[in-house]
């Protein structure tokens, strides 16, 4: 049967077993609940600003693969932020949150979850969210069909990232007639590998480019 943890008994058990964790270092609050949303707060030090927002992408999952059971696998957790900018012609990261549903592992259930934040707490401005990302414990570990899904999207960008670094980008065109396109970064560049037609944003089912 599966079952759930709160996240209360969740985090409690990670953190006895990792000892200092994410969750315990300094007294500083990064992350936390509103209601039903969650909030992150920015700019998240371990990632350098830049005008160039895919200079910040690139840095994303080499810092957040640094984090607690980031790379566990079965018994990893899941990591969710955003991009943002304040107007001033930089993007920032934000901090990580791993706020989310923590479920029971198993050898039938490999699936992780962290909620997308829905806003950051600058203190020098009022952010604008241009993407959200998210790390699996897992490699390989592709952007699920869920993570496609029209519902689940928020922002202009959504970001996804293995335990390895395999990063995938998906631009959601929600609202537009043009189909959502699904790309793959390689040697610093993107490669279109996929469509979601918009007949299939609901469910979220790519159709894969042909390669030439």
């Amino acid at each position: 049967m599966r079952k759930r943890w709160s996240w209360t008994v969740g985090v409690t058990l990670l953190l006895g077993c990792a000892g200092t964790s994410y969750w315990q270092r300094g007294s500083e609050v990064r992350f936390g609940r509103q209601g039903r949303a969650v909030w992150v707060k920015g700019p998240w030090p371990a990632v350098r600003p830049s005008s160039n927002v895919d200079e910040v992408i690139d840095q994303l999952c080499p810092a957040v693969m640094a984090l607690d059971r980031a790379q566990a696998k079965d018994y990893g957790q899941e990591y969710c932020g955003v991009l943002y900018s304040l107007g001033t012609g930089e993007y920032y990261a934000s901090w990580p949150s791993p706020l989310g549903q923590t479920k029971l592992v198993g050898t039938d259930l490999r699936r992780k979850s962290c909620q997308i934040p829905s806003s950051v707490r600058d203190e020098r401005g009022r952010p604008s969210i241009l993407a959200d990302f998210h790390s699996h414990p897992w490699f390989p570990s592709e952007m699920s069909r869920e993570d496609r899904w029209a519902k689940t999207q928020r922002w202009s960008l959504r970001l996804q990232f293995d335990s390895r670094c395999t990063l995938t980008k998906l631009i959601p065109y929600l609202g537009e007639r043009r189909p959502g396109e699904v790309y793959l970064r390689q040697d610093k560049a993107w490669k279109l590998i996929g469509y979601i037609h918009e007949a299939d944003k609901d469910m979220g089912f790519v159709t894969p480019v042909e390669e030439d």
